[in-house]
């Protein structure tokens, strides 16, 4: 139904008055948040991040139940690194399963999708007979984790308003975090369990979070900017109107998203049919941000990769997938000792992940971010100091060394739970424009794996080769480079709309810019009843 120039006109006003109003609050009015509204946006957060458990979970449990497997399969350290690293590779191939079907079939319903396939591989692994099905379980798992990492944060972010995007968009982290810790919690109640049991409980008891999630996500909206995408405008307009601080905000962050997904601004229908251009979407997109990109295309993509690779690349995985056996090398004896030292990481780990939640949006990207990477580099440096001193003596404990090295570990995941943890994922998840955004996380997404991959299954290698303190002094030189990195590539984006941020890095007018491509070259909008 077409609609008449004086009602075009009259929601012109109306649009000029809400932007005016947001322009307003900008510049210093103070308009109440909706308090509900923020409850409903909360809880819609809280339930997709709860997917990313199942990352932190399979990482906490294998640190424990691969003391098990190896004495129970009598695998080799080599079989043991590539059991612990091989998951990283398989979450490689799910994020980008996961980029398809979210932009296919929605964020809501991949978020089921990443529980389910997570719940089958950890039954796998439960019920694995030999080191091959048990290779099986973790092909399976690693999918469902590379579905979970890249949705969860993507919907997130879509879902959330500026004013508290950074808090609700680390809860990816948090619920990791608590993953991990449930992990090592795990590997403590069950580890007196007979050797056979013990490690096939610890992994097969993972696909009950993982069940709950799917469950609990049924009752989530979809993303307002998918909606949008698929020329849902009145769903997405519900959707944020109970997700905004404002109904001024919910009417912006509309026009934003529809001046980004190619859609003109005085088309206000309740169903617009998007006619993809010949060759389709998807190639265009490939296109844009990877075959031909533009300068300030590039420098995004040169930024999310940048801050993937150095969270990982500065050791982290080393400390948690290793934990029992840095502790081990430290001076410390006995499963119980070491599982217990381990529990009291987690713990540490998951309180500064809250300290963080309540301080992006407070603090800023930046500050936290180059915090963290400074104290990383410290205490890292710390840390293969301890474990130099300690492996020189080793029939002699010595203590200051042995103190050392449990500060240093206890501090390094404290500074990494403050910034580089949480803020991967948030700072991803905002960066790229609407219609590449799932591309875009799935790459970064990539990176973070095959990163996690090489660390992860090359520590054992890389510690015989240059002495664990040695691997401890390498990652500390990465994360001197990472922090050089952040500081030159890395601008802040606290408040802004994701539709602003791209002109950051260079766009001069993000959503203009989108428009008058999507508009010309992507695609035809048509208005229907």
């Amino acid at each position: 139904m077409k609609m008449s120039p004086e009602r075009r006109g009259a929601e012109g006003k109306e649009e000029g008055s809400g932007m005016a109003s947001a322009a307003l609050s900008e510049a210093g009015a103070v308009q109440p948040r909706n308090k509900g509204n923020f409850k409903y946006a909360f809880t819609c957060a809280l339930c997709a991040s709860m997917a990313t458990i199942v990352l932190g979970y399979d990482v906490g449990v294998m640190s424990g139940a691969s003391l098990y497997i190896k004495r129970d399969l009598q695998i080799t350290d080599v079989q043991l690194e590539i059991m612990m690293g091989i998951l990283s590779v398989y979450a490689l191939i799910g994020s980008f399963l996961g980029a398809r079907t979210s932009d296919w079939v929605g964020r809501r319903v991949t978020v089921v999708f990443a529980a389910a396939i997570f719940t089958t591989g950890s039954l796998l692994m439960g019920f694995a007979v030999n080191y091959a099905m048990l290779m099986v379980g973790r092909f399976v798992t690693g999918i469902g984790v590379g579905y979970a990492i890249m949705v969860a944060p993507v919907y997130t972010a879509e879902v959330s308003p500026a004013s508290a995007r950074g808090f609700l968009t680390s809860f990816t982290e948090v619920f990791i975090n608590v993953g991990i810790l449930l992990g090592y919690v795990s590997n403590y109640a069950f580890a007196r369990l007979p050797l056979h049991l013990s490690w096939r409980v610890m992994l097969g008891i993972g696909a009950v979070p993982s069940a709950l999630v799917a469950l609990m996500v049924f009752g989530m909206p979809e993303s307002p900017r998918w909606l949008v995408m698929k020329g849902r405008l009145a769903d997405a307009r519900a959707v944020l109107a109970k997700t905004s601080d404002t109904p001024e905000e919910a009417v912006e962050r509309l026009d934003q998203i529809k001046a980004a997904a190619g859609i003109p601004r005085d088309l206000d229908g309740d169903v617009v049919v998007m006619h993809k251009t010949k060759g389709g979407q998807e190639k265009q997109v490939w296109k844009e941000l990877i075959f031909s990109p533009n300068p300030a295309m590039r420098r995004i993509l040169l930024a999310a990769l940048g801050i993937h690779f150095f969270q990982q690349a500065t050791g982290s995985d080393s400390v948690v997938l290793y934990s029992p056996r840095v502790f081990q090398s430290a001076g410390i004896t006995g499963d119980n000792h070491l599982l217990g030292a381990t529990c009291a990481m987690g713990v540490m780990k998951t309180l500064f992940i809250l300290v963080a939640t309540f301080q992006l949006d407070r603090v800023g990207r930046r500050p936290l971010l180059l915090t963290s990477t400074a104290g990383m580099l410290a205490c890292l440096i710390g840390l293969g100091t301890g474990l130099t001193v300690v492996g020189r003596h080793p029939d002699a404990k010595v203590p200051w060394a042995i103190g050392l090295c449990i500060v240093s570990i206890l501090a390094y995941v404290s500074f990494f739970s403050i910034g580089l943890g949480p803020l991967t994922s948030v700072y991803t998840s905002e960066v790229f424009p609407l219609r590449v955004r799932a591309l875009g996380f799935a790459l970064g997404a990539s990176c973070n794996r095959v990163t996690s991959a090489a660390v992860s299954m090359s520590f054992l290698s890389l510690s015989k080769a240059i002495t664990i303190g040695g691997s401890f002094f390498l990652y500390a030189g990465i994360a001197a480079i990472g922090w050089i990195f952040f500081f030159t590539f890395i601008p802040e984006t606290r408040g802004l709309p994701l539709e602003e941020i791209g002109k950051l890095f260079g766009m001069t007018d993000t959503a203009v810019e989108a428009q008058d491509t999507a508009t010309k070259d992507k695609a035809k909008v048509v208005e229907m009843n």
